[in-house]
């Protein structure tokens, strides 16, 4: 990973280091439609290997400091915030207030910032409310690849177009984040006695069937209150957010190469 015109990137060697991660969270999250074993438990090994293959790329790139200590510091100001603001709704009725705040972030910063804010706020909100356990590895990931997607929305939109474009995404980051959100759970939702639950070894279509029955029976009290939530946000802070935050990209000169004074170099030396 590396700054480029003030935007993290990752590199060729990280970039596959993320894909295999997102490869095993991708498996952890579509499992019950393909898995034809009894053990159910054991499919949380996804989720743990994918967390841990995370955390190896945060830590790699922090301590190579391929990022420097202004993108280290804006990353955790914003996790803070974000943290911060997750517990406000408590999930109740999907009133979640910390997805506009990623979703703005990602969009000046770029995706690969948006991938590690996901992931680092996610966590860091998960030890400030207690919320640790089997759920948090695809939490994680479902936040970093809204994050990423948000930075890869295109740059040269701007103005209404650029907030419309941005109200589109959040009510579509809602709707995604709830889909994600069941299908780690709904495995272990209803037990095997009823209509919806999940079949161990079950065909494709019957338990795909029953997975979107379950859905939009038992999530769309928390998927629509969600993204009218965060696009209500959008719409009314939008435009000053992305302006506070284009500023701060601005004096932040991430660009800009430290350069030492002579003074400087010789005490250095000494």
């Amino acid at each position: 990973m590396m700054l480029t015109d003030g935007v993290i990137r990752f590199t060729a060697k990280n970039s596959l280091v993320l894909f295999i991660a997102s490869l095993f969270s991708i498996a952890g999250f579509i499992w019950p439609f393909f898995y034809a074993g009894q053990d159910l438990p054991r499919t949380q090994l996804f989720s743990w290997i994918a967390i841990i293959a995370a955390f190896i790329l945060v830590i790699f790139e922090i301590s190579s400091a391929r990022l420097d200590a202004k993108s280290v510091a804006l990353l955790g100001v914003l996790a803070a915030l974000i943290s911060a603001l997750r517990p406000l709704g408590a999930g109740a009725v999907g009133i979640e207030p910390m997805w506009f705040v990623l979703i703005l972030s990602a969009r000046v910063f770029g995706a690969s910032f948006g991938f590690l804010l996901g992931i680092i706020s996610m966590f860091a909100s998960a030890l400030l409310t207690g919320g640790l356990g089997p759920w948090l590895g695809y939490q994680m990931f479902a936040a970093a690849w809204i994050g990423m997607a948000a930075g890869l929305l295109p740059k040269k939109v701007s103005g209404k177009s650029e907030i419309a474009m941005l109200l589109v995404f959040g009510a579509l980051a809602a709707g995604t984040f709830g889909v994600l959100m069941d299908l780690q759970f709904w495995p272990w939702a209803l037990g095997g006695n009823t209509q919806l639950s999940y079949i161990p070894g079950g065909s494709l279509s019957e338990n795909f069937g029953r997975f979107i029955t379950f859905h939009f029976a038992s999530a769309m009290a928390w998927d629509i209150p969600r993204a009218v939530f965060t696009c209500a946000l959008i719409a009314f802070t939008g435009p000053s957010v992305l302006s506070a935050l284009r500023r701060a990209y601005t004096r932040a000169a991430f660009s800009t190469p430290v350069v030492f004074s002579g003074r400087v170099k010789s005490q250095k030396e000494v």
